[in-house]
């Protein structure tokens, strides 16, 4: 039996209706929902539950930077996955010049790294006499593979060469249980990716200035994040519990709220003995 072809309707074809017009801001972002951000795959946060004595050297740190607050604090049914995929949709630019700001159901959310920093309760610190954070300055510094192998690696441990013996990365089994845990916390809550293995350099690096209580400008960091994945054609769309309750913040209602698997996506003195 001959099977029955799809066929793609063209956008010519796709009304945009009142609902659709209140919900994209541009017949550009309507095409992109449906062309690409629909079918594509939330990556959830991550909850932190770390209780007293347990696993202070990464808890306390955590705290410190006010990270626990907003973005390792998630509420079951945290998610709006419409909202979500909305909000990338009209964040997206044809012209990858991605704004950084969208408006949302009608209402606009600012997501460049003040705005961020301020939701989150993450202020940028800067040494005196400085305009850049600890973290923003070592980046632009050469870095030393030896001094973040130290911090990083367990004993007799280090970066993998490359082909022209420049360091390539760093094996996640050769990792210390508490660069493992900021690993896996940076890749759910701060660098989003599905990959949680090995550390490339720039990732390893990101981990070192955790680790070494670098100061660093975490709106910035998820602005560009959140920008990067607007404009990509396949990664998967992160931060959708800081979306949804930044968009809610602002006024924009809450219909199809879901836990999102997060009460397995937790990070939990179990998960660090297992896994770390």
């Amino acid at each position: 039996m001959q099977m029955a072809s799809k066929k793609r309707k063209s956008s010519d074809s796709r009304p945009l209706d009142q609902n659709d017009n209140r919900r994209f801001q541009s017949e550009e972002a309507w095409n992109r929902y449906i062309d690409n951000i629909l079918d594509r795959r939330i990556l959830p946060e991550r909850n932190v539950k770390l209780y007293h004595s347990e696993f202070d050297e990464f808890k306390v740190e955590l705290e410190r930077r006010n990270l626990h607050k907003c973005l390792a604090n998630l509420q079951e049914r945290s998610i709006d996955v419409p909202v979500v995929k909305e909000f990338y949709a009209n964040f997206y630019s044809p012209a990858n010049q991605a704004p950084k700001c969208a408006r949302i159901r009608g209402h606009l959310i600012r997501i460049d790294a003040d705005n961020l920093n301020e939701f989150l309760q993450t202020p940028v610190l800067l040494e005196e006499g400085e305009s850049l954070p600890t973290y923003s300055r070592f980046c632009r510094l050469r870095s030393d593979p030896r001094e973040m192998e130290a911090s990083l690696c367990i004993p007799g441990k280090g970066f993998i060469l490359n082909m022209e013996g420049q360091p390539w990365k760093l094996l996640r089994k050769d990792l210390t249980t508490l660069a493992q845990t900021w690993s896996v916390f940076s890749y759910s809550n701060l660098a989003h990716t599905s990959l949680i293995s090995d550390l490339n350099t720039d990732r390893a690096r990101s981990v070192y200035g955790l680790i070494t209580r670098m100061d660093m400008n975490i709106g910035g960091l998820i602005s560009r994040q959140m920008t990067m994945m607007a404009q990509s054609n396949s990664s998967r769309l992160g931060f959708p519990a800081l979306i949804t309750s930044l968009c809610r913040s602002r006024g924009v209602g809450s219909d199809a709220l879901t836990s999102y698997e997060n009460l397995r996506l937790v990070i939990d003195l179990a998960y660090i003995i297992r896994n770390c």
